[in-house]
């Protein structure tokens, strides 16, 4: 079956909140659903911080006057929103996930960190004992429901506002099937993304460590490179 936005479900009026929204991959994606209207929720362990940041992105060019950018402490954060972006750094994941598994409960969770060490000579996945940061997260989170998707979008890209479409597909990995559609209807929300079903949650170690890959191929030829899945 082709790939076909138009029969994906309106999620214009869920409030996506982001964990880790003042890092760079959080901002850049709070920024991309703040400029398509959705309503969006900084969390960072500092309510200032996340105050602060929130103001910024609300006033970033192209983000439509109006629309709802606030921030506020994770916990907070977790409680108030109906999709929650996990993108906290590697090392704090675990101890993140792990305090919000109250808020989180029944709550769709997006898990985009990729467990990432870097030296001399580049960038290189780590070992994860649960197999992957999503499977950590899904077993942090038991009563939530929980995916990985957007772990290859550029941070660089999101955070350009003279870019208007940013040509990527998102590898959506789930268990829960039902929530490959309504993810895949976020990622349609940024103009250019495409939400692609990528398997079970087993599966998303190759999509967390590829993108070590993929900052090769960005440092190799100076560029912001992502995926596209063809004949789709």
């Amino acid at each position: 079956m082709a790939y076909d936005a138009s029969t994906l479900p309106d999620v214009s009026g869920l409030t996506v909140g982001i964990i880790g929204g003042t890092g760079d991959q959080g901002r850049g994606l709070a920024y991309r659903f703040a400029r398509a209207g959705q309503t969006v929720l900084i969390g960072s362990r500092s309510a200032e911080r996340a105050v602060r940041s929130a103001a910024e992105i609300a006033a970033l060019p192209g983000v439509p006057a109006g629309v709802s950018v606030t921030g506020a402490d994770n916990d907070e954060v977790a409680r108030r929103s109906d999709v929650v972006i996990i993108a906290v750094p590697w090392d704090g994941h675990a101890a993140t996930v792990a305090a919000l598994a109250g808020p989180l409960a029944g709550k769709i969770v997006v898990d985009c960190v990729n467990p990432l060490g870097f030296d001399k000579q580049g960038p290189y996945a780590l070992p994860v004992a649960e197999g992957s940061a999503v499977q950590q997260a899904a077993g942090l989170l038991p009563n939530s429901r929980v995916c990985a998707a957007f772990n290859h979008v550029s941070a660089p890209l999101l955070a350009d506002p003279e870019i208007d479409r940013i040509e990527l597909d998102v590898l959506i990995c789930t268990e829960d099937r039902e929530l490959v559609d309504v993810v895949a209807a976020l990622a349609a929300r940024i103009p250019g993304l495409r939400g692609i079903y990528a398997g079970r949650l087993r599966n998303a170690h190759q999509i967390e460590a590829f993108t070590a890959n993929l900052i090769a191929i960005n440092k190799r030829y100076k560029a912001h490179a992502g995926i596209r899945v063809t004949d789709l």
